[in-house]
């Protein structure tokens, strides 16, 4: 095998991985009380009843910080980057390795924000959650399993979130992961060369693979230093159990048709397809 995939006819170069669409898949979304997340969030005394005012927050599974800072702000009507700013001074309960940074412990759920809400009780609210999901017994038992830490974990399951397209392809895509982790052959993932350069895209060119980022999962070897995203339930499931298999590669040829392989040969193949469709809906 070699770690230089063939170019497209194109000048793209086709890619190991694709970064998953984020679907926003509303039944999987946890909804959290009022009754609990009210005491939480309001700083100053019980609004009157007459000011009581309810709204929602949704974070979708797969939301990177940044856009959750963002909603954050635009949902309590604070100006842009109030929530990013307080995320740094807010003292949240993340575990060591994160290092302050909250990127994968902002849990997604549809969060109900009244009156007297801030930013730093909400973003706590959302850590606080992710703390409690994540150091359930059958997460930590199965990142121990996996020889890996529950940050660790969080980081392979933010990626799972990126670049597998449906729940049935996240234990694939968890396998992939940890199937190059286990030989020690890069990663080569677009979604956490998507991560780095602040965008997300289906194409992915020979430069942006050699861009000089600790994410730059093409150019070095094991995990990113961080979470690529804010993964849900499925994902980390995927992450601590996936699915048994070979593969060390994958690609999707045509919406809703990824392939997983363990031969070179077969993937250049399916890379092969991948391009002449991506050529044939081109206008």
């Amino acid at each position: 095998m070699t770690n230089e995939p063939p170019r497209a006819a194109s000048g793209r170069r086709p890619r190991l991985t694709r970064r998953g669409r984020l679907v926003l898949i509303t039944a999987a979304v946890v909804a959290v009380a009022v009754a609990v997340l009210v005491p939480v969030l309001l700083t100053t005394g019980e609004p009157p009843a007459e000011e009581k005012k309810t709204v929602s927050l949704l974070v979708p599974e797969g939301r990177r910080a940044t856009e959750v800072y963002a909603s954050v702000d635009k949902v309590l009507g604070v100006p842009s980057g109030t929530a990013a700013k307080a995320a740094t001074g807010a003292g949240l309960q993340l575990p060591g390795a994160a290092r302050r940074n909250p990127e994968g412990y902002l849990f997604p759920a549809t969060y109900p924000v009244e009156a007297g809400a801030t930013p730093a009780g909400l973003l706590g609210y959302m850590v606080d959650t992710a703390q409690e999901r994540f150091g359930a017994e059958r997460i930590t038992e199965g990142a121990r399993r996996n020889g890996m830490t529950v940050y660790q974990t969080v980081t392979i399951a933010s990626i799972v979130q990126a670049e597998a397209d449906t729940a049935a392809d996240m234990g694939r895509v968890a396998r992939v992961v940890h199937n190059r982790l286990a030989r020690d052959m890069p990663l080569q993932m677009d979604s956490t060369l998507n991560y780095a350069l602040n965008r997300s895209t289906l194409d992915t060119t020979h430069s942006d693979t050699k861009t000089e980022s600790p994410y730059n999962t093409y150019e070095l070897r094991g995990l990113p230093p961080t979470p690529i995203g804010n993964p849900g339930e499925m994902a980390m499931k995927a992450a601590i159990s996936p699915t048994r298999g070979d593969w060390l590669y994958f690609v999707t040829v045509a919406p809703g048709d990824t392939r997983f392989t363990a031969d070179y040969a077969e993937h250049r193949s399916n890379v092969a397809e991948f391009n002449a469709n991506r050529s044939s809906a081109t206008p």
